[in-house]
């Protein structure tokens, strides 16, 4: 039976925070060896301080496995919270530099394509006038790629996430018990087109049975705007449009719309920050949120915060477009 390990006496006293950096970079390394060359330290010196932490902890934290050192069942649950204890530690330092200077700091962050295209560069701009000194980290993922980006965000790898769709979670999912979700605003599929398409410019609403046999540039089978567009005429018993070209590339979509006959289903959102024309068209469709994530049980640093102001501060105009609309629309 594990005996009981006291806080005060054994960890209280005991424990360093050497320790625990060594410990994680054996474990990274998957060799004592290598962890002393990355240290700076000998062998024998990473072997003694290993020694002293599983002593003070009471178990053994690494085991020599067939790809090397490997932590055990016991290490695996050490370095989960080592790697909480030195993010917070990081932000705390962060927090005392901003006291002395607000402008100054770092945030990691990711976003799918669409909002990498549309709000993201004018929030980027906005915030970095506010604090030119704060470095922005930022990432832009795919839409399908939410299991791995929430994992990111978990092992601390990210500060936030903003997503549309797969980030829409319903707060009483189990699985995300973890998450802070704030809705900045509700985005919706619209059709459109370039300047100079024929579908342009008509006052009377266009029917998507007339669009079926357009010219399309869709996304893949996959995403979310795929889906919601195929279910859009499936409800009214129609074949959902075939592809001349599939891609998410908005620069490519752009030069197509902008040049040709084609027509594409995007987020408003997006289509507000182009160049290109939404079409009359009712899309029985229900809107999706465009979220902020972050993590329940983890402090944010100042900067952060920041972001997070920011970002609410830009997208104020399109909530209230929103409301605008739903309440046009029952008028």
């Amino acid at each position: 039976m594990l005996k009981k390990i006291e806080w005060h006496s054994q960890i209280g006293r005991r424990l360093h925070l050497r320790q625990l950096h060594v410990f994680s970079v054996v474990a990274e390394r998957g060799s004592m060896a290598k962890a002393a060359t990355q240290l700076g330290v000998s062998t024998p010196t990473v072997s003694e301080i290993i020694a002293d932490l599983e002593h003070a902890v009471g178990v053994r934290l690494l085991d020599r496995g067939p790809r090397g050192i490997e932590p055990t069942s016991s290490g695996r649950a050490l370095l989960g919270r080592i790697h909480v204890v030195f993010d917070e530690l990081s932000h705390a330092i962060q927090d005392i530099e901003l006291l002395a200077d607000p402008t100054a700091g770092e945030i990691s962050l990711a976003c799918p394509l669409g909002i990498a295209f549309s709000i993201m560069p004018h929030i980027f701009e906005r915030f970095a006038k506010r604090f030119p000194r704060v470095v922005l980290h930022f990432d832009e993922v795919t839409a399908d790629s939410t299991t791995r980006d929430l994992r990111a965000l978990r092992d601390r790898r990210y500060d936030l996430l903003l997503g549309r769709g797969g980030l829409s979670m319903q707060i009483e999912n189990p699985t995300t018990q973890d998450l802070n979700i704030e809705t900045l605003f509700d985005d919706e599929l619209v059709i459109v087109a370039g300047a100079r398409s024929k579908w342009v410019n008509r006052r009377r609403r266009i029917d998507i049975a007339d669009l079926v046999d357009e010219p399309w540039i869709l996304q893949s089978s996959q995403t979310g705007n795929y889906r919601m567009l195929a279910q859009a005429f499936r409800n009214r018993g129609l074949p959902v449009p075939r592809a001349n070209l599939v891609t998410l590339s908005m620069s490519v979509i752009s030069h197509f719309l902008a040049n040709g006959p084609f027509i594409t289903a995007i987020p408003r959102s997006v289509a507000s920050f182009s160049s290109l024309k939404t079409l009359p068209v009712d899309l029985p469709v229900q809107p999706w949120p465009v979220n902020i994530v972050t993590l329940k049980n983890r402090t944010l640093g100042a900067a952060t915060k920041q972001f997070i102001e920011c970002a609410r501060d830009f997208t104020r105009t399109m909530r209230k477009a929103e409301s605008n609309g739903r309440h046009n629309s029952r008028v």
